[in-house]
């Protein structure tokens, strides 16, 4: 894993960046391997979003956890993240700040022709080594949805995709869902 500590600026770097980041004006932005990257939207990825999180309600509702996309700090590292969506139980999520992935329960991001290469390859890296139980990509470049799961230090061990749109998709427990990708 590269760390903050492994380039010539150190943790000042990490803290002056990962600050810098939190006060952008005009919106949301977030960091991906040292690299400030402003969040916009379209409307067919706000559609996916918007899909995905109203499938998830019931389970997150049962599981008393939130749903949103708050800020995940990946600490030692130059990155700062704004998932498209995140399961966070309640009660970790209470008064919270900034969650690391390994405080959530699921973490999904929406590709767009603009973050793909960093939601297929760098995100899906650095949420099996921050720890996020489950990742879902939903690929809207290549129209399909994976998850993976099993997460480690050389990244997640379990794939269960590509499936291409219109394939039901299971999320395991705690979820026990089958994600319906018709409408992503």
């Amino acid at each position: 894993m590269t760390t903050a500590h492994d380039h010539p600026e150190g943790i000042e770097a990490e803290r002056a960046l990962k600050y810098a980041v939190q006060r952008v004006p005009g919106g949301r932005a977030e960091v991906v391997e040292g690299v400030i990257g402003h969040l916009s939207y379209d409307w067919d990825h706000e559609r996916a979003r918007g899909a995905l999180r109203a499938q998830l309600s019931e389970a997150v509702d049962r599981l008393d956890c939130i749903a949103g996309s708050g800020d995940l700090d990946l600490p030692g590292s130059l990155n700062w993240y704004v998932p498209d969506l995140a399961v966070v139980p309640g009660r970790v999520a209470r008064g919270a700040g900034a969650l690391v992935p390994g405080q959530t329960l699921l973490v999904a991001e929406v590709s767009s022709a603009t973050s793909a290469k960093a939601d297929r390859v760098v995100k899906r890296r650095r949420y099996a080594e921050y720890g996020a139980p489950l990742y879902l990509l939903v690929d809207r470049m290549e129209r399909s949805v994976t998850l993976f799961a099993e997460p480690g230090s050389l990244g997640y061990t379990k794939a269960d995709g590509p499936h291409p749109f219109g394939t039901a998709v299971r999320l395991p427990e705690p979820f026990g869902i089958d994600l319906d990708t018709g409408g992503l």
